[in-house]
């Protein structure tokens, strides 16, 4: 069975919840285990929050989910031109995305470490006709 997940979500703070829980409640109706649905809620939300502070243009943004049973998929889209990450820089297009990373105990810039460290796969990609940026990650849904 395969199941997908295609939102398109305001671009504030309540937000993310709500998307968390919709693909959370998804991988549950999976049969998925709680310790793999959260590391996926953690990299979502951490994707989610990145869009919703820093992408300079654009109302919504979207997410788009697919689970297999062996795989969870996900991308975070927002809707326009966005700074590197918080560093209060704009990113030239095709520049990339390796923010410096943030100190262990820094309150922010650790969201990319930290879905790096909770899915196998992440990219990021800018989206070359629209403005703006993919964040895609990956996640085994295996135990």
């Amino acid at each position: 069975m395969e199941v997908v997940l295609e939102m398109t979500l305001p671009r504030n703070a309540e937000s993310a919840p709500l998307v968390r829980h919709t693909l959370d409640a998804s991988l549950r109706g999976l049969g998925v285990a709680s310790e793999i649905r959260a590391d996926i809620a953690l990299a979502l939300g951490e994707a989610c929050a990145n869009v919703i502070q820093h992408a300079a243009n654009g109302l919504e943004y979207e997410v788009r989910a697919r689970m297999d049973g062996t795989r969870c998929v996900v991308e975070v889209i927002d809707g326009g031109a966005a700074d590197e990450l918080g560093t209060g820089e704009r990113r030239e297009r095709g520049a990339g995305w390796e923010a410096p990373r943030g100190a262990p105990l820094a309150e922010h810039g650790r969201g990319l470490q930290l879905i790096r460290a909770f899915t196998e796969e992440l990219h990021i990609a800018d989206r070359v006709h629209h403005g703006g940026a993919i964040v895609h990650f990956e996640k085994s849904l295996a135990r």
